[in-house]
């Protein structure tokens, strides 16, 4: 068992709506091809009877932020959005200020839908724009042009939201680097709060990897990498996560939550979750991937234990992913462990100069974040 009680990190809350109305050929998120209508008030039904049962994991905690993501959530009607977010707040306690993302696409964007998501609680978008380049949009699957994108983006502006996010792609295929920073200048002309700016990956199971594109090399992407964080900050976005750039205090916080090992109720198809409790277990939940297992009823797919020789690795996996220092109380606050037992892998990490360490914080260095896997490794369980 863990050394010390854990203290009860914040506590988050992931919906997941899992319909899109294509597959893009780079995604490996749970998401389905729309057949037919959105099941808008079915669906809504079986994600609260699913916060129904897992209610006793949040152990009587308020909610601090909250996120809906997918697949597009932007499918979802304001009727439907209205009723989710009201029984969420008639079965747990969703504090006053909390932050409440919703992922939407530009496609699927109309101007009623944005302000009735607004009426519904609904007040941060993030809307995925990927390229401004058509062409580029067309190679991605997406279907919305760079006019709806910019549309998009005005109308988060205009509601007057608390922020939104503009999600952007670089590395695309054949991708050059002035394409890549012209994407990126286009995004800042709409003056977002926070941009996610992240590099395209080949993962398995998708259409790319079945039939990959030709992306920029190596060298290319780290000039696209270095140029274009060079005008993020001359334009005033700091970086805070390994692909999340912020105006000052416009972190997401529900990400930040996640990064800092703190806790989330995951509902919805495939959704995950992580729980801690006052004697120390910290649990992991999965939901059922399939909308149709899931709308059967069968919610849960799997739970399991963090054992104590996993939380070193999880809780830094986590925590590396932001550039901000790491206060050493936490790794005992939120694992349950003694620092004792991550020294030897700390003073390894130290003397290759991948950390500095003070008495309150450790803090990844420029080094550290080149040789980021190879920092993780050190905190893994030895077989």
């Amino acid at each position: 068992m863990p050394a010390n009680s854990v203290q009860l990190p914040p506590l988050s809350l992931y919906i997941h709506i899992p319909w899109c109305v294509q597959k893009c050929p780079y995604c490996d998120f749970n998401s389905h091809a729309l057949k037919g209508e959105v099941p808008h008030q079915e669906y809504v039904d079986h994600l609260l009877a699913d916060l129904d049962a897992d209610l006793p994991l949040a152990s009587g905690r308020a909610i601090n932020t909250i996120f809906i993501g997918g697949g597009t959530p932007s499918l979802l009607s304001a009727e439907a959005m209205q009723a989710l977010l009201d029984g969420v707040r008639a079965r747990i306690h969703v504090e006053d200020d909390a932050e409440i993302t919703m992922e939407a696409n530009p496609g699927t964007v109309e101007a009623d839908r944005f302000s009735g998501y607004q009426r519904a609680g609904v007040n941060r978008i993030s809307i995925g724009v990927q390229s401004f380049s058509a062409e580029k949009l067309t190679r991605l699957g997406r279907i919305h042009g760079p006019d709806e994108a910019k549309r998009a983006a005005h109308l988060a502006t205009g509601l007057g939201l608390r922020s939104f996010n503009l999600d952007l792609m670089h590395g695309l295929p054949d991708q050059s680097l002035e394409e890549a920073l012209d994407d990126l200048r286009q995004a800042i002309a709409l003056n977002p709060p926070h941009l996610s700016w992240y590099q395209l990956t080949i993962e398995p199971n998708t259409l790319f990897s079945s039939r990959p594109p030709v992306l920029p090399d190596d060298d290319a992407l780290w000039n696209i990498f270095e140029q274009g964080h060079e005008l993020l900050s001359a334009a005033g976005y700091q970086q805070y996560e390994t692909s999340a750039y912020a105006k000052p205090g416009y972190q997401c916080q529900h990400n930040l939550n996640y990064w800092r090992f703190g806790d989330y109720l995951g509902i919805g198809c495939g959704a995950h979750g992580k729980l801690t409790f006052a004697d120390g277990r910290i649990l992991r939940t999965a939901k059922t991937k399939h909308p149709r297992g899931f709308m059967r009823g069968d919610y849960r797919d799997k739970l399991h234990e963090v054992e104590a020789h996993d939380r070193p690795f999880e809780f830094f996996m986590n925590r590396f992913r932001l550039l901000e220092a790491a206060p050493r109380a936490e790794f005992a606050q939120y694992t349950g462990l003694d620092e004792s037992v991550i020294r030897a892998p700390l003073d390894e990490a130290l003397a290759k100069g991948y950390l500095q360490e003070t008495p309150e914080y450790w803090q990844i260095t420029e080094h550290g974040k080149l040789f980021l896997n190879s920092l993780l490794e050190l905190f893994l369980p030895e077989e």
